[in-house]
């Protein structure tokens, strides 16, 4: 190996494994994800998410499918609220057969169709209810439909795996 190389790869380690600080690395034991919110940041937990999670090394991860307002008849309310409230029940329920908590869950999507800031109220405090202080990363995205046109909301989400 050259000389330059090597101190390329030397220099390249060294500012790796400077950039990540001790609060943010996870023992070898544990599968939880880790959450990160920067003081220099906004802090976007009163908002029911986390700037960033980290994945735990050689933790495997699961990827759960866009969860909408279906009942088990896959009958859908017209109500946005009703929407999601059934919609985290059926995240709960896809993460719990996976043998996963919702503090296991690193990043949510959710989909809004027509989004406006009158259903922020409604998105917090489902979010907070199902996770708690365990606030996944997650990200909102308005969108003008859905897969089938009575729906108003969907959300998928990534599970860290024991």
């Amino acid at each position: 190996m050259s000389r330059a190389i090597k101190h390329l790869f030397i220099g390249g380690f060294i500012i790796m494994s400077m950039g990540v600080s001790q609060a943010a690395t996870a023992t070898e034991t544990s599968r939880k994800p880790t959450i990160v919110n920067p003081k220099n940041l906004y802090d976007p937990s009163p908002n029911g998410y986390s700037t960033a999670v980290i994945v735990p090394a050689g933790a495997r991860v699961a990827y759960i499918s866009g969860q909408g307002g279906q009942d088990s008849t896959g009958g859908l309310s017209p109500d946005f609220a009703v929407q999601v409230e059934q919609a985290y029940a059926n995240l709960r329920a896809a993460i719990e057969a996976l043998g996963a908590k919702p503090d296991q869950v690193a990043k949510l999507t959710v989909y809004v169709v027509d989004h406006d800031m009158s259903k922020l109220e409604v998105l917090t405090r489902n979010v907070k209810a199902m996770f708690g202080a365990a606030l996944p990363a997650q990200t909102l995205v308005p969108v003008p439909k859905l897969a089938i046109e009575p729906m108003l909301f969907e959300v998928e989400a990534v599970v860290v795996l024991d």
